[in-house]
């Protein structure tokens, strides 16, 4: 079997994998729980490439990724449940019919994007989901029945939170402004100093989830995603520590025989770079 740009090789190359018999003993032993973290890594890998600017490494993610989708749809085939084409065919439907302004008729075109259009739309999917379950006898809904149980629970914590909190806004439960939040911040700190100075760690634990719960509405209300700024402290971080860890390197010093003053001392020198 030789690569190719047609997807249906790539197709054909899971249903060898998946094979009875001929195929590969790992891959003929998973199901869909045991690959999906494998799919939420590759998420984050595509996501690191794009955050490096290395485009070649993207492509290969970007690879990686593609064959989570072929795999996880082999295996509902197996199962008499869907096929890959049947995925290409829900987001290839679900894209025209969430962008009426561009594939509509003349008049959805001439109208443009209405405010609050895709929302709505993505409602009466849910709807139509909704209606198809009943139809099968299962539960209507995936995730529960509240409101905020549409927000899938294996995101990132700080994603998850302002999904949380979008969706809360939307029928007002919300800050109107930043300036409360800030306040809100304030007020969680001092619960969480008391539980501190109580020595009841479960109590901190709950308090120190409010404050970054909080600090996530804070970033939601002036346009700052709270993921990508801790992802851009953690770079920055590692990049300053390993500025210390080079100059000590250049004296012949290993980090953990350097005092804590001295390498404080070279932090700052790292902050005081360009790139710092």
């Amino acid at each position: 079997m030789h690569p190719s740009k047609d997807i249906s090789r790539l197709i054909e190359i899971m249903a060898a994998l998946r094979t009875p018999g001929t195929g590969c003993p790992w891959d003929l032993e998973q199901d869909f729980s045991t690959i999906a973290p494998y799919t939420i890594e590759e998420a984050y890998e595509v996501a690191d490439a794009i955050e490096r600017g290395d485009i070649d490494d993207l492509r290969e993610e970007l690879g990686d990724l593609l064959l989570q989708v072929v795999f996880h749809a082999r295996m509902a085939e197996e199962e008499g449940a869907f096929d890959f084409g049947d995925v290409v065919e829900a987001i290839t439907s679900k894209m025209i019919r969430r962008h009426p302004h561009v594939f509509g008729d003349e008049e959805a075109r001439a109208a443009g994007m209405a405010k609050g259009m895709w929302n709505s739309i993505k409602e009466e999917e849910k709807a139509e989901r909704r209606t198809r379950r009943l139809a099968r006898g299962e539960p209507a809904e995936d995730h529960g029945a509240g409101f905020l149980d549409s927000v899938p629970v294996n995101l990132p914590a700080l994603t998850r939170a302002l999904k949380l909190q979008e969706r809360a806004a939307r029928v007002g439960f919300d800050w109107k402004e930043a300036e409360p939040v800030l306040d809100k911040i304030e007020e969680e700190i001092g619960e969480l100093r008391q539980a501190i100075a109580d020595g009841d760690l479960k109590a901190s634990r709950d308090e120190y989830g409010d404050v970054l719960f909080a600090l996530v509405n804070f970033g939601r209300h002036v346009g700052i995603n709270a993921e990508q700024a801790l992802n851009g402290t953690n770079a920055k971080f590692r990049r300053r520590f390993h500025f210390v860890e080079a100059e000590l390197n250049a004296q012949s010093r290993p980090l953990d025989k350097a005092s804590l003053e001295e390498m404080e001392e070279l932090w700052q020198q790292a902050k005081a770079t360009k790139s710092g």
